[in-house]
């Protein structure tokens, strides 16, 4: 069985877009933390972590998130959150991610 793919690249005008699909958990997270490594690595005036399409994120989704807001802020990139689903949005509130990260719609 092949892995799923979540999450995306795309490079365009000093933005990086991560778009993650599905879900983003223990299984999945190396993707999450490659790509935004990735991301940084270019430095890029910003990164936008695009969630529109993404299902679920646990603990360990959260917590890439949080790593790669924290190696942003510290390269002086901006990183933001696009566009949570309704069940994903709750899942930012509960964990106080949305504290400390700007969100789009």
């Amino acid at each position: 069985m092949s892995e799923e793919v979540v999450a995306r690249l795309d490079r365009a005008d000093g933005v990086t877009t991560v778009a993650l699909t599905g879900e983003v958990d223990v299984l999945t997270v190396d993707q999450v933390r490659t790509s935004l490594a990735e991301a940084i690595a270019d430095r890029p005036r910003s990164v936008v972590v695009d969630l529109s399409d993404l299902s679920f994120i646990d603990s360990t989704g959260l917590g890439a998130l949080i790593l790669g807001f924290q190696r942003a802020r510290d390269a002086g990139i901006a990183f933001r959150l696009r566009r949570p689903s309704g069940g994903v949005r709750q899942i930012l509130v509960v964990s106080g991610l949305l504290e400390v990260v700007e969100l789009e719609d």
